[in-house]
């Protein structure tokens, strides 16, 4: 069994915040957009990644996921997004640490998403 992509979906009670932290701040395009639907969704993409975005009150409500986009320059991801969206700067990970595991990190968040940028 072999699988090539994850691609997550992440539910907002307001999609148009998702987008301000996914493609504004983290620069990640709109590859399918259903987005003036009575159900708004689209497909964000990026490098090969790919984010499903659904507005869903319900949902949003229940679920609030993190994860992580590893880089291999992690400085320049940080001094882009302090200087351009420090709104979504994590206050407990706001800083490129190196945590105990080896890994450097920061964290941003939104009020739906939790997101930790990673480089090994």
């Amino acid at each position: 069994m072999r699988f090539t992509k994850l691609v997550p979906n992440v539910f907002y009670t307001d999609i148009n915040e998702a987008l301000k932290l996914f493609v504004d701040c983290l620069e990640f395009t709109i590859g399918h957009n259903e987005l003036d639907g009575n159900k708004p969704f689209c497909v964000l993409e990026k490098d090969g990644l790919r984010i499903n975005l659904f507005e869903d009150i319900k949902l949003a409500e229940e679920h609030n996921p993190e994860f992580r986009l590893v880089t291999d320059d992690i400085e320049t991801v940080y001094e882009k997004i302090a200087a351009n969206f420090p709104e979504f700067l994590h206050p407990n990970l706001a800083k490129i640490t190196l945590r105990p595991w080896g890994a450097k990190e920061f964290a941003l968040m939104d009020k739906q998403l939790g997101v930790i940028i990673q480089q090994w």
